[in-house]
């Protein structure tokens, strides 16, 4: 089990570093690669693989990612980068919406790799949806 464990997160590296070589744009302080790579610990349990619920290691990058999702425009580049990883890496979208809640991330709104990143945020430390213009 450990070996398919590893050989998974090697494979979502690898797919990793393709994502960002087609959109290798630098989110402020943070590149689309560094985003994926701060929830590789998550692939297990995002795709249905391994975990029933996402790691310690797992929420420690949400976490690690949440925080330094501080801007508008960071919040949503990094929205549409995880978006289009998401897609690319088969993620469950119930367990991407499940990943805030399990791992304490205050979002108002569950992840969905369907939302519309230009038109909703949650700035951190409200409770409340926000609708960008």
């Amino acid at each position: 089990m450990g070996k398919k464990i590893i050989a998974f997160v090697m494979l979502v590296m690898v797919l990793g570093m393709q994502v960002t070589t087609l959109d290798a744009h630098q989110i402020d302080d943070i590149s689309c690669f560094e985003a994926i790579i701060s929830l590789v610990s998550c692939a297990p349990f995002l795709t249905g693989v391994g975990q029933p619920a996402p790691s310690t290691t797992c929420c420690e990058g949400a976490h690690n990612l949440f925080q330094k999702a501080d801007t508008t425009q960071v919040r949503r580049d990094i929205c549409q980068c995880l978006k289009g990883a998401s897609i690319k890496f088969g993620v469950n979208s119930d367990k991407a919406k499940q990943l805030p809640q399990l791992c304490n991330i205050g979002l108002s709104f569950s992840f969905d790799p369907s939302i519309d990143c230009n038109t909703r945020y949650t700035a951190p430390g409200k409770k409340q949806d926000v609708r960008i213009l």
